[in-house]
């Protein structure tokens, strides 16, 4: 599953309602989940200069595994409902696709929710657990309320004009220290990632996402890494993330930007406090074959004589995951027609 040298593979995967959800595997080493922020769009993040220093100096020793959420960039754009159940079906969906049986996962700034409510409901999977500009629940004063409702208006008034100067107003947020060649990077990433009704209705529903009571009952290593001057989601966040999950560490980075930038001396810090928080995990499992954990699971039981419903209650699985598990294996192993399901069980049995 480790993919080697500045190369993603991007797929694709259904969450439960039936939302096609783009993810993309990059980087070599054990696997990362990250749950994604509000912005992304996997082939443009992967040319940027605002992105591409994340997805190289921390794919020299992490596999990345992310995605764009519903309504963003490669995934389904036709959908209403950001509510935080159905991102966290996305995450589910995507978990279960990518194929790690267990891998670290971060909360990537609005991406702290999910993940926190992905590692209570399934805390075998979770290794470890990062935050990254992140929060478990939004602000509740007068003045943030006020604050996002002027955001939301400010979307649908100026997001898609060819013009940049209403786009500018989130990015002089988000990387005030950025160069010009940066900031019209997140400017073009902002037009290209979503529609204007989109990007408005996901920010108003997931300002409502709130897991604050749910952080007593994590029980994983946890990192917090959060800039000291973030003006897009204040310090006090990660704060109270590393208050209230026991054990937990807090990094304050030294920098102004929401996205910590590869030019800016706290960037070294923070790739040398995910290397060394990451090190435990190891290698990802893998063998000569190809196959993920994932894979090898299910194809143990289809050597068992189980059907795809025995597999499916087995492994917690919906029948069409696991049937998207076979076709990986067979088209890994180069199987195809009626006896392909004999066939690739009896490799697993010479392995």
């Amino acid at each position: 599953m480790s993919v080697a040298g500045p190369v993603q593979q991007i797929r694709f995967c259904r969450a439960p309602d039936g939302v096609r959800i783009a993810y993309a595997v990059s980087g070599s080493g054990p696997p990362m989940l990250v749950s994604t922020c509000w912005l992304s769009h996997l082939q443009h993040d992967w040319e940027s200069p605002v992105w591409r220093h994340f997805l190289d100096d921390i794919g020299r020793f992490v596999t990345i595994v992310r995605y764009d959420e519903r309504g963003y960039g490669l995934s389904d754009w036709d959908v209403t409902d950001f509510s935080l159940e159905s991102r966290i079906g996305d995450l589910e969906a995507v978990a279960e696709d990518a194929g790690f049986a267990r891998f670290a996962l971060m909360g990537m700034a609005q991406g702290g929710p999910p993940a926190i409510s992905y590692a209570t409901r399934h805390p075998e999977r979770v290794t470890r657990l990062l935050f990254y500009g992140s929060y478990a629940g939004p602000g509740t004063s007068r003045e943030t309320q006020e604050q996002l409702e002027a955001f939301a208006a400010l979307i649908k008034v100026g997001w898609a004009r060819p013009q940049h100067q209403f786009r500018r107003v989130f990015t002089s947020m988000m990387i005030p220290g950025a160069t010009e060649e940066q900031m019209r990077w997140l400017d073009e990433l902002q037009r290209v990632s979503a529609s204007a009704t989109t990007a408005s209705a996901a920010l108003r529903q997931r300002s409502q996402a709130n897991c604050v009571a749910l952080l007593p009952e994590l029980d994983v290593p946890t990192l917090v890494l959060h800039s000291l001057r973030d003006q897009m989601n204040d310090f006090e966040h990660g704060r109270q993330l590393a208050t209230n999950i026991a054990g937990a560490r807090l990094v304050p980075l030294d920098s102004d930007n929401h996205i910590v930038l590869g030019q800016e001396p706290a960037w070294p810090v923070f790739v040398d406090e995910v290397r060394a928080f990451m090190a435990p995990d190891g290698a990802p499992e893998h063998v000569a074959d190809g196959l993920s954990p994932r894979e090898r699971e299910v194809l143990a039981l289809v050597a068992e004589g189980r059907s795809n419903d025995d597999i499916a209650a087995e492994l917690f699985l919906s029948v069409r995951t696991v049937e998207r598990h076979l076709q990986n294996v067979y088209g890994k192993l180069g199987l195809s027609g009626p006896s392909a399901r004999a066939a690739a069980a009896a490799t697993l049995a010479r392995t």
